[in-house]
């Protein structure tokens, strides 16, 4: 059964520093989003990197970035 959190708790395990691996890559299991606001939101988004989608995403966007540069 996942877990169902309010913004109030997304938002806390966002900014916790243990969520975080060298202080930059987002690592959380328990935070079902893939794609999330980075601490400051003005720097943007960061990736999940407890969940699968993220890693297959990465590998989409290299694969893309690989055949445009092969055109």
């Amino acid at each position: 059964m996942k877990d169902s959190f309010d913004r109030f708790d997304l938002d806390r395990m966002r900014n916790d520093p243990d969520n975080y691996i060298w202080g930059i890559f987002y690592f959380n299991p328990r935070d079902d989003r893939t794609i999330l606001p980075k601490r400051n939101k003005l720097l943007g988004w960061t990736l999940n990197f407890a969940k699968t989608e993220t890693y297959l995403f990465l590998i989409l966007i290299f694969a893309l970035g690989w055949l445009v540069s092969k055109i």
